[in-house]
């Protein structure tokens, strides 16, 4: 590249060609696809061009465009294919202590439910025929009726997740109606997904009513009219009102509901199908009970509390539930062999009173302080000779949020380890990100001039790995 005179406006002509990358990154990685490679050298050659134009565009000096021409694209490219040809998504080890993370995943499967999905995966399954008769049957005829075991409802159905539960029951009941909501209740849930919108999409005309902190039941009450279809009750998922507030109880609601003769739907968000009201968890999440309550539909995640596969579970009537099944997004929005599967698996722990031991989300939130505390101490044990006068070690206390749009405010005591660097050139951030690049990635909170790593949402057998990542950030 000739920088004697000025910015050469044709820069871009002395990038490699994809060819001579790809031979050149083959050379010296053979390990690496060749699909992953091409694919690589294409996409940093593309950035490499854009980073030219906008240094040629901002009137780059020749040490910056000088300093492009020595990079090392083969080097580039190999790393790019490497990441190309990673698995996605990848096992990360949750050390933020929030159990329930929607960025991780949300609930880690129960190993049992997790080979039930892998074992239906690899062959052939009686999924869609029954087996005495040898005529065509109902997916979900077994786990809607283990759910309707569990919550007593007529009838049950499931969709791929919560969203789709809504939707469905919106556009079946409500479709080209009103639908009334409270104003407080039109929450956005994960990923900028609004309530409105799903209304939007389901056809149906929103209605607000209230305000913001308080609605009042008359406020339903003046809202009905001749083209009201059903009333939607929102659980807020990710915040709370406190203060000067008021709403409207489901119970309430369904008197109102029913006096006009109008189906009432509750987006219960997460809920439970086992009572664990004493163990901490609110009334509110109880599903059963909310059926119990009069509501007509009651929909929730499959992947919260409960504990199961990515899915949204609709409880109701008979004639309700029907309606839903019969409606054409029903087959748009259906679950597969494997999310039955693995759903199946874990309706079946329930019911068979194996939920806390056998379910990861529920022994996690569960679990004694006294059994975590004496976790991080063996975590300790395995990294304390390396501590030195600029890398230190603490074991604290912590206080653990639900999360994943699950019970908000709802808290767990934890114990967790500190990382603390006064080390020239090893920040908190530095070491956190060191965390994330691991063989096994580790993620980890920053906060108070440490790194934390809650053992709340550590295994037993997480903690080997996370002692070698710590040592690997650190080094």
């Amino acid at each position: 590249m000739d920088l004697s005179g000025g910015v050469n406006p044709d820069t871009r002509r002395h990038l490699p060609s994809v060819d001579r990358l790809c031979r050149e990154v083959a050379r010296e990685c053979p390990e690496l696809s060749e699909w992953a490679v091409v694919a690589a050298a294409r996409l940093v050659l593309r950035s490499a061009r854009e980073e030219i134009e906008l240094l040629v565009s901002r009137g780059a000096d020749p040490v910056e465009l000088k300093q492009l021409a020595e990079t090392q694209w083969a080097v580039r490219v190999a790393a790019e294919a490497a990441k190309l040809m990673s698995p996605h998504p990848r096992k990360v080890i949750n050390g933020t202590g929030v159990v329930l993370h929607t960025n991780l995943g949300r609930s880690p499967l129960a190993k049992g439910a997790a080979e039930a999905a892998a074992q239906v995966s690899v062959g052939y399954s009686d999924l869609e025929l029954e087996l005495e008769t040898g005529r065509r049957g109902n997916r979900l005829t077994e786990v809607a009726a283990k759910i309707c075991l569990l919550s007593g409802a007529e009838a049950a159905t499931v969709v791929n997740n919560n969203a789709a539960a809504v939707l469905l029951a919106l556009n079946t009941l409500a479709s080209g109606r009103e639908v009334v909501v409270s104003r407080g209740e039109l929450v956005e849930i994960g990923g900028s997904f609004r309530i409105p919108a799903i209304m939007e999409r389901a056809g149906v005309r929103l209605v607000e009513v209230g305000t913001t902190n308080r609605t009042h039941p008359r406020d339903y009450e003046q809202a009905i009219g001749p083209d009201t279809a059903l009333l939607l009750k929102v659980h807020r998922s990710n915040f709370e009102q406190r203060g000067y507030v008021t709403e409207v109880e489901l119970e309430t609601l369904v008197e109102i509901g029913h006096a006009h003769d109008l189906p009432v739907v509750e987006d219960l968000g997460a809920g439970t199908l086992v009572d664990l009201t004493e163990r901490g968890l609110p009334r509110g999440s109880h599903a059963p009970d909310r059926v119990r309550l009069g509501a007509d539909l009651v929909c929730f995640s499959g992947d919260k509390l409960i504990g199961g596969p990515q899915a949204g579970i609709i409880l109701g009537n008979e004639s309700t539930i029907a309606a839903l099944c019969q409606n054409p997004l029903a087959r748009a929005l259906r679950v597969d062999k494997m999310t039955i599967a693995a759903l199946d698996w874990t309706l079946n722990a329930m019911l068979e009173g194996r939920a806390e031991q056998d379910i990861p989300i529920l022994k996690m939130m569960f679990e004694s302080s006294e059994q975590i505390e004496a976790r991080a101490g063996r975590l300790y044990d395995q990294i304390e000779s390396i501590a030195t006068d600029r890398i230190q070690f603490a074991i604290v206390q912590d206080q653990v949020l639900v999360g994943g749009g699950s019970l908000p405010g709802l808290s767990f005591d934890s114990w967790g380890l500190t990382i603390r660097s006064s080390q020239r050139g090893l920040s908190v951030d530095r070491i956190a990100r060191m965390l994330r690049v691991a063989d096994t990635p580790v993620l980890a909170r920053v906060r108070d001039g440490a790194v934390f790593i809650d053992l709340r949402t550590l295994a037993e057998e997480d903690l080997e790995l996370v002692a070698s990542a710590i040592k690997f950030a650190v080094r």
